[in-house]
C-alpha cells in the first residue's frame, strides 16, 4: 500500500467525520450519498474494506506520522546542541 500524505489523510478523516455527523443528525438521501462517498474514499486511502478497518488503519498511520515527527524533533535537538 502506498502511504498517503498526512495532510490528505487528515482531510479525508475530517470529511468522513462531517458526513457521519450530518447523516446521524438528519439523514437524507444527500447525507447518505455523502457518507458513502467519504467512507469509500477513506477505505481506498487506507487500503481497507470497511469503515471500521479504515478508521483503525488511519489511527495506525497517524501514530506513525507522530512517531516520525518526534524522531525529527530529536534530530533537530541533537543538531542544535
Amino acid at each position: 500500500m502506498i502511504m498517503p500524505a498526512e495532510k490528505e489523510l487528515r482531510a479525508v478523516l475530517a470529511r468522513f467525520a462531517q458526513a457521519r455527523i450530518e447523516h446521524d443528525v438528519l439523514p437524507t438521501g444527500r447525507t447518505s450519498r455523502a457518507l458513502e462517498d467519504a467512507t469509500y474514499t477513506l477505505c481506498v486511502i487506507t487500503g481497507s474494506r470497511t469503515a471500521e478497518q479504515a478508521l483503525r488503519a488511519a489511527d495506525a498511520l497517524l501514530d506513525q506520522y507522530t512517531a516520525g515527527h518526534a524522531g525529527l524533533r530529536r534530530e533537530d535537538e541533537t543538531l542544535a546542541a
